[in-house]
């Protein structure tokens, strides 16, 4: 029997209960939590990853009828399934972006019934905003769809694509995380985005922009970050990274925020597998990288950068008959 196994059988529950208020006592130090924890203001709503959950599977299915949610949906019933799930969508959205906005508040006062009307009606028109887009954001995935099933041979249908490709489940949390965003609303939108990034392996930061009819081939460990700029007619390929070179700091040696520091990809680009962009650099329209390349200058329109081929001892000696 080993030693661990002997103690705890030896322990009796007062000793237990000790330990453990022991253990209680030192997690709630305020030292032990600086910096990891945050008080919420009494009547504040909370920002809730199951409620955003809900929101995309109900604008999944708004967005793409038929495909998600009610499967007995039909043309003469699809304006009732999409009035439904427009309304349960506007109360949820409302509910977390009023939870985003007064997230990022410090003051943890009371505050009035008034005040907290006024929230909840700001909130309410920034949801009905973002909604209102929706029609737009459709045309928008629809081009990416097509994108998608153009540039792949193994797909067979535009249902394949909206079914199956990781890449429209990631673009349609980005494109509404995005419009969210342009809205001011805090954390929400990367809560959405990074919903997509546990369930795709895909990493868009919801503060990018992006063009339409862009796709991402099998999409796992692409990342965009938050300054990225994406032209029209745009592919990339898993393992992609429209990264951050280096980071200006402060007078304290701290990364200074929100300075443009990530690619601007023009138009009719293609990037291939597990390739390195990075800084405030111009990849020109019509551009080619290749296959693991690592770019931090700029490259001019039509122009076209592969890595270069050093042969491998391997290569050699299996060429030259060696075998395993």
């Amino acid at each position: 029997m080993c030693a661990e196994i002997r103690v705890a059988m030896n322990m009796s529950s007062t000793d237990i209960n000790e330990q453990l208020t022991n253990t209680i006592d030192e997690l709630s130090t305020e030292q032990s939590m600086k910096g990891i924890f945050h008080e919420h203001r009494d009547g504040d709503p909370l920002p809730s990853g199951r409620d955003l959950e809900e929101i995309i599977e109900l604008s999944r299915s708004v967005l793409f009828p038929g495909y998600y949610g009610n499967s007995n949906i039909k043309q003469s019933t699809v304006k009732y399934h999409i009035g439904v799930n427009m309304e349960r969508l506007h109360k949820l959205l409302t509910k977390q972006i009023m939870a985003g906005l007064l997230f990022n508040q410090d003051c943890h006062c009371a505050y009035t019934i008034e005040e907290q009307e006024l929230c909840r009606r700001n909130a309410e028109i920034i949801a009905l905003t973002v909604l209102e887009r929706y029609p737009e954001i459709r045309h928008m995935l629809s081009k990416d769809v097509d994108a998608a099933y153009e540039g792949d041979p193994a797909a067979m249908n535009e249902g394949e694509v909206i079914c199956c490709y990781p890449v429209i489940k990631a673009l349609t949390n980005y494109r509404i995380a995005h419009e969210l965003y342009r809205e001011e609303v805090p954390l929400i939108p990367r809560m959405m985005t990074e919903l997509a990034h546990s369930e795709t392996g895909i990493d868009i930061h919801p503060a990018a922009t992006i063009g339409k009819h862009f796709t991402i081939d099998h999409g796992t460990g692409v990342v965009i970050g938050a300054t990225c700029i994406i032209g029209d007619n745009v592919k990339l390929y898993q393992g992609v990274t429209l990264g951050a070179k280096s980071f200006p700091l402060d007078e304290n040696g701290k990364p200074i925020k929100g300075i443009p520091r990530h690619p601007i990809i023009g138009n009719n680009v293609i990037i291939y597998a597990n390739s390195t962009i990075l800084g405030r650099i111009h990849i020109g329209d019509g551009c080619i990288i290749g296959a693991n390349v690592w770019v931090t200058k700029d490259m001019k329109a039509g122009t076209k950068k592969y890595r270069t081929a050093r042969p491998d001892k391997l290569d050699v000696f299996f060429e030259q008959g060696g075998g395993i």
